[in-house]
């Protein structure tokens, strides 16, 4: 796995987010999206919460869990968004913090891993079931969905599924899938 610097393509990732969630109409927030914990509206909240979450921990080393994001109004999710995204990556920018040891729910790690496994995945993976909800699929960064599979493959294999694992067992892509249903797949979504 190539270990480069994540800082690129999480500002890749979670601009393409920015983008789509700029895109949600008021009446679709009650739509379904292939992660099915989530409707439209709650994956919104997941998504603000998880990069106000990531910048607390780049600002203060300290976890401070998804704290839901009941503080915005349906029109308000694409500027909360935009600010929680500016202020990640501001809290990420100092280079000593990729090799800097953190402990989150799934064990610890160098910020560089944090920022590939907690953050581009996630971005990446999101912004498929966003697109998905949204009617697409709308063009996405198919690198970003590479890198993210590649992450996943190693550190999500199929085998460790089950209780505790906030992932369904893998499902077979479809035939030709993208990079990002054959990630959706890997990650327990039906394609």
């Amino acid at each position: 796995m190539r270990t480069t610097d994540p800082r690129p393509l999480l500002d890749r990732a979670t601009a393409q987010v920015a983008e789509l969630i700029a895109r949600v109409p008021a009446e679709r927030m009650a739509d379904p999206t292939p992660c099915t914990e989530f409707d439209v509206r709650a994956l919104l909240g997941h998504l603000v919460a998880g990069v106000r979450a990531a910048a607390a921990l780049g600002e203060t080393g300290e976890r401070t869990g998804l704290v839901p994001a009941a503080d915005v109004p349906d029109d308000g999710w694409a500027k909360a968004y935009e600010e929680g995204r500016e202020r990640l990556l501001a809290a990420w920018a100092d280079d000593a913090k990729l090799e800097a040891p953190i402990s989150v729910p799934w064990g610890e790690m160098p910020g560089r891993a944090y920022l590939f496994s907690g953050c581009v995945l996630e971005s990446a993976t999101h912004a498929w079931d966003l697109s998905i909800a949204l009617g697409g699929p709308v063009a996405l960064d198919e690198e970003l969905a590479e890198r993210a599979l590649e992450w996943a493959h190693r550190f999500l294999p199929a085998e460790r599924r089950g209780e505790g694992v906030p992932f369904e067992p893998v499902r077979p892509a479809p035939e030709g899938a993208d990079a990002y249903g054959r990630l959706a797949a890997w990650l327990g979504r039906t394609v």
